[in-house]
């Protein structure tokens, strides 16, 4: 199919405005759409928040009266179902556009190509695959859920040069600067959930949250976007396969939804005390006896979990690596030497051969600060 330099730069602003619910969307994905009649963009909008209006019904309010024989550039396929708002497709068909190009199909079965018959039904001229990397990479954690039933997991980790995460006795702070720092809640503030285990809960009595006041020193990050206030916390899970966690840690006390993932329930009532909204997840042991990680993942689906980010000890994050669930791993790595009794980034078994070993594809390399950001994707 034959796109112009004018139909690339329309889908380009597009993708641009999808960006803007990159804090806000989950766990809707990220959408933008561009209303051009006559050669003029006469609307814009982006998807914001599940429950409110699409990208598609921005761009329309925006064209009001202009619709006629337009042509709409959105990055995603329109919806053709009810869910908390009416379909798109529905939407562009009753403004009376004459043309929609679409960068991607949408994964969700709900929908897979019903939204582009319903215009083509409606006579409108569609047009598939303008720019479909760059919208697919909006949204990789939408994707992998609709196609896999599982969230997309990042694990993300600090450690030396040497590859060392905590001094023998434990002491970890900070092993990286206050930009890295930064850069990580950048990260963590587009994530549906951050996931630990009862370990690094026990160490380090971690908030687990995204900390706004550290966001903005981002570079990356544009406050004008998101206010403090408007921001989705992630949701906060943790593995206490055995329920040794006491209940009176810090994560317990601040506000949002803690899901506890566990072998066997606790009585709710011992909830009830907590700020959070805590709710369990009985999972299967592994032979090992403890969380079956695929059963888990499987398990969060329910919540509608696209990303979930890890920060977690060697241990579970060995765990997930040596189950194939990782899909991206960033390291930030400072330029420190720590030793050999250091603690180590990750627990794996003991390879016999260069075959057996994990191998990760690099993405991307950064100085930021004083340390380095590496970015791996799964192979």
């Amino acid at each position: 199919m034959s796109f112009t330099e004018f139909d690339k730069k329309q889908m380009q602003r597009a993708i641009e405005l999808a960006k803007r619910g990159r804090f806000t969307t989950s766990p809707n994905p990220n959408v933008g759409c561009v209303i051009v009649n006559d050669g003029a963009v006469v609307g814009e909008g982006a998807h914001l928040k599940a429950g409110e209006g699409h990208a598609e019904v921005h761009a329309l309010a925006m064209a009001s009266g202009k619709t006629s024989n337009a042509t709409c550039y959105v990055t995603l396929e329109p919806c053709s179902h009810f869910g908390r708002t009416p379909p798109c497709a529905l939407a562009l068909v009753k403004a009376g556009v004459q043309r929609v190009i679409i960068a991607m199909v949408d994964p969700n079965p709900k929908v897979a190509g019903r939204g582009i018959a319903i215009l083509e039904d409606a006579g409108i001229k569609v047009e598939v695959g303008l720019l479909t990397e760059q919208a697919e990479a909006l949204n990789p954690g939408f994707i992998m859920r609709m196609k896999s039933n599982r969230p997309r997991v990042t694990v993300k980790m600090a450690s030396s040069l040497d590859g060392k995460t905590a001094l023998k006795n434990g002491l970890s702070q900070w092993i990286t600067g206050a930009e890295a720092r930064a850069d990580v809640q950048y990260y963590r503030a587009q994530q549906s959930a951050i996931l630990t285990g009862n370990a690094t809960v026990f160490a380090d009595d971690p908030s687990l949250n995204v900390r706004y006041q550290e966001l903005i020193n981002s570079p990356e990050f544009d406050q004008n976007l998101v206010s403090e206030q408007a921001l989705r916390q992630p949701i906060r899970i943790i593995v206490d396969s055995h329920n040794k966690l006491s209940l009176q840690e810090k994560l317990f006390y601040l506000p949002g939804k803690v899901l506890l993932v566990s072998l066997s329930a606790r009585d709710n009532a011992l909830f009830t005390h907590c700020e959070a909204d805590v709710e369990q997840i009985i999972c299967k042991a592994d032979k090992q006896q403890r969380i079956d990680l695929n059963d888990l993942m499987q398990q969060l689906n329910h919540y509608e979990i696209n990303d979930l980010w890890v920060e977690a000890g060697a241990t579970l994050a060995g765990e997930l690596f040596r189950k194939h669930l990782v899909d991206e791993f960033i390291l930030y790595q400072a330029t420190k030497l720590m030793g050999d009794q250091s603690r180590n980034l990750v627990n794996l078994p003991n390879f016999s051969t260069m075959n057996d070993i994990i191998k990760l594809k690099l993405h991307s390399v950064i100085q930021i600060g004083d340390d380095i950001r590496l970015i791996n994707h799964r192979k």
